[in-house]
């Protein structure tokens, strides 16, 4: 029978199949091997398999086995698959409880209990073979689970295989191993910002979200800018230039205003006496630096040279230093001070008494 393909969103249920082996005459054995190891397929040319059972699936059979509390049914001729369909009874033939692993052979049902009529049967030579009945990997071929076993004659049947998936589709088995994802749909949910193991509602509400987002750009792209709402590129370069034009004329207008101030003040310190010739490159220079610095170095400054004076009274520089007074040495120790400051060199009080006292006597 060909394998179906599931529905969109829909993991595929375990498969199931049925196979056989025959029973050896003579005693009925309570030991018998169910599955083959490694890679098998059916010998009746059925579309199934092929099917696998490794060493691991063997040892988790068997750890399953161990952890159920009922045992496994072995029946006639598949009759528990049918019995839902047909209404039939399906008597056991016998029960098993545990499994057993043998490497490199297969998986075998150990300790059989038979009913008193399997026996009879089976000694009789009435049937002559083992089918037992598993859920499998569709994809793989992995065996998943044991589900029991049946006495037969025809593990041919027609029908058997249809009857099987009747069965997969009432035990509801759930897979022990992983369904294997197609890469384009693990690309698609790693594009949707959802992991593998997403369920059916997350993906659905990512792919309407993406579809909203789809929807509103193409809404956007499709609707042309309103021109009252944006201004032109030219226009606002236009503007730009305009202000950075602006910026640079209240610049040069600030400097212009700053030095008619500093004129100002410049004049008023010549025209108190606080300023002379000499101080005046110096005044001008801090000034610019520093307007208000220099406002108030003049407001307490001592007056050098009166208004309508010179520094030496109208008199000769010789007459001068002929008749120094205090008032006149301390007047031209405060000018010459002011005159070091402005070449840079700054000197005391006394350092400028001395200088003038010692001009004084040398005539120099």
């Amino acid at each position: 029978m060909p394998r179906l393909s599931p529905a969109p969103g829909v993991l595929p249920p375990p498969a199931v199949a049925a196979l056989h082996s025959a029973l050896a005459g003579g005693p009925v054995p309570t030991a018998l091997r169910l599955l083959p190891a490694g890679r098998f397929a059916a010998s009746d040319g059925r579309a199934e398999g092929p099917w696998e059972l490794t060493d691991d699936d063997g040892h988790r059979l068997v750890a399953d086995m161990a952890a159920r509390q009922s045992a496994r049914y072995i029946d006639y001729e598949h009759a528990t698959l049918r019995a839902k369909e047909t209404g039939q009874p399906a008597p056991a033939a016998g029960w098993f409880s545990a499994l057993e692993w043998r490497a490199g052979d297969g998986l075998w049902a150990v300790g059989i209990e038979w009913t008193a009529a399997a026996a009879e049967h089976i000694q009789g030579r009435e049937y002559r073979y083992i089918s037992p009945l598993f859920s499998y990997d569709p994809t793989s071929g992995r065996v998943l689970q044991l589900l029991g076993a049946s006495l037969t004659n025809d593990p041919g049947l027609d029908g058997l295989t249809d009857l099987a998936a009747l069965a997969a589709r009432s035990l509801m088995i759930p897979p022990t191993t992983e369904p294997r994802m197609p890469d384009t749909l693990k690309k698609i949910l790693a594009a949707l910002g959802l992991s593998e193991t997403a369920d059916e509602a997350a993906a659905l509400a990512a792919v309407q979200a993406l579809q909203t987002n789809v929807a509103a750009l193409t809404a956007r792209l499709d609707s042309p800018p309103d021109p009252a709402r944006y201004v032109p590129i030219a226009s606002l370069n236009a503007v730009q230039a305009e202000h950075a034009a602006t910026r640079t004329r209240l610049a040069e207008l600030s400097a212009q205003v700053r030095a008619a101030e500093l004129e100002k003040v410049l004049e008023a310190g010549m025209a108190a006496g606080k300023l002379t010739p000499a101080l005046l490159g110096w005044a001008r220079e801090y000034g610019t630096q520093n307007l208000a610095g220099l406002s108030a170095y003049l407001k307490d400054a001592t007056v050098v040279c009166p208004p309508g004076q010179t520094q030496t009274g109208g008199r000769s520089a010789a007459a001068s230093t002929a008749a120094p007074t205090g008032e006149s040495i301390a007047k031209a120790a405060l000018a010459y001070q002011a005159e070091q400051a402005a070449a840079g060199r700054c000197l005391t009080t006394l350092q400028a008494v001395q200088h003038v006292t010692t001009t004084l006597s040398t005539g120099a």
